[in-house]
């Protein structure tokens, strides 16, 4: 099957830049929508950002993440390989009437970025979009960029959970076919770990839907299928 399916072949740069991937809902991009108000809000809280860092933003996508970090740090870089994504992103940053971020085509595996250049690294919902290999790269290349010190959070939907289950079923929900490898708590910290970082905080977040939000703050220490998220910061040496 084609690379537009997502079944059959491997999805690579191609797949961003030439299907509707970043034709994106309003949701995605607006930093006011529910969901990014919540998404913001937890990355937020595992990494809050300094006056002084300098941020590399993997990944960037929309550059939501990257938006919402300016006004807190000294620079933002936001780096994606799909050119589309990276167009997206400096269409609107006039919109967002930052003048600290930079956005541009690199690929996270290998950015080309000066060693040790950053103070913190931020990858929000990237990791489920990397294959095995790949994801060992990126850590590697994200404790290569930061400075002694610099930290790495890390942001990406569960595995077990009840609807990453049914969508990677097929089942009621769409499966996104650009999530190619969804990681455990384990997996995630065995990376980081892997590339040299020393875990400083690890835990599984709640989902933005009303209806499950409690119920997987109460339980998802006991039930991994109300484990919606995992947040990961980690500390290079």
């Amino acid at each position: 099957m084609d690379e537009a399916t997502g079944r059959g072949r491997r999805i690579g740069r191609s797949y961003y830049d030439e299907t509707a991937y970043f034709d994106a809902a309003e949701h995605l991009v607006d930093l006011e929508s529910r969901f990014q108000r919540y998404r913001v809000a937890k990355v937020s809280g595992l990494y809050p950002g300094r006056p002084t860092d300098r941020v590399l933003d993997m990944g960037c996508g929309w550059g939501t993440i990257s938006y919402a970090l300016a006004p807190r740090v000294r620079e933002v870089v936001g780096v994606d390989f799909s050119e589309r994504a990276v167009a997206g992103c400096n269409a609107r940053v006039s919109v967002h009437g930052v003048d600290n971020v930079v956005f541009q085509v690199a690929d996270a595996r290998a950015t080309g970025l000066e060693a040790g250049s950053f103070e913190a690294v931020v990858a929000a919902d990237l990791f489920e979009h990397l294959y095995p290999d790949d994801s060992e790269a990126v850590a590697a290349e994200a404790f290569r960029v930061l400075a002694p010190g610099g930290v790495f959070a890390v942001w990406t939907p569960c595995r077990s959970h009840i609807l990453e289950v049914l969508k990677n079923n097929d089942i009621i929900l769409k499966r996104d076919v650009s999530h190619v490898d969804y990681k455990s708590m384990a997996r995630v910290k065995g990376l980081m770990t892997g590339a040299g970082f020393r875990i400083e905080r690890a835990y599984f977040a709640e989902s933005h839907l009303l209806g499950l939000r409690a119920l997987e703050r109460t339980l998802q220490r006991w039930v991994p299928l109300l484990r919606r998220r995992i947040a990961v910061l980690g500390r290079k040496p």
